[in-house]
């Protein structure tokens, strides 16, 4: 008989250490670190000054996919200059940046900071325990030049 009381105290005390009871359905969520990347590239473009994510290798390689697949739907440029470091409570994230010239980039930086932990742990639930921020790259008005022969001035034959 002692065995039988073992045996029913062992689910009870799992509930409780959990926080979780049978009447929510208990179990586990699992956040994959791609979600949460998506979450925090999406959250990093709506602050205003941030031109593009990813280095210079990932954009290139992100638009010869996209010319490739169409572009129109893919969802992986969502994450693009992002990764993530994902644990059952906490989150770390990294993300590599161009900036706006004449953006100030401390600001830009604690901006894409504040937005993006605050989506991260909204829409996830996880404590975002630091974004490591990288500026790879700074975007001229010159670079959206129509010609894009990069020459800066007359050819001369």
């Amino acid at each position: 008989m002692s065995d039988f009381k073992t045996e029913t105290k062992v689910p009870g005390a799992r509930e409780e250490g959990r926080g979780a009871s049978s009447r929510n359905g208990g179990g586990r969520t699992q956040i994959a670190d791609g979600v949460v990347a998506k979450i925090a590239g999406m959250a990093a473009r709506e602050i205003g000054g941030v031109f593009a994510m990813g280095g210079g290798t990932a954009r290139a390689v992100g638009a010869v996919r996209d010319v490739v697949t169409g572009g129109g739907g893919d969802t992986g440029s969502a994450s693009r200059g992002v990764s993530v470091e994902v644990g059952e409570r906490q989150a770390a994230i990294d993300i590599d940046l161009v900036v706006e010239y004449g953006a100030a980039i401390q600001d830009l930086a604690a901006s894409v900071r504040r937005n993006v932990a605050t989506a991260v742990e909204r829409m996830t639930g996880l404590e975002v325990t630091e974004i490591n921020i990288k500026v790879d790259d700074i975007h001229l008005p010159d670079d959206d030049g129509g010609d894009d022969t990069g020459d800066s001035g007359p050819r001369v034959q």
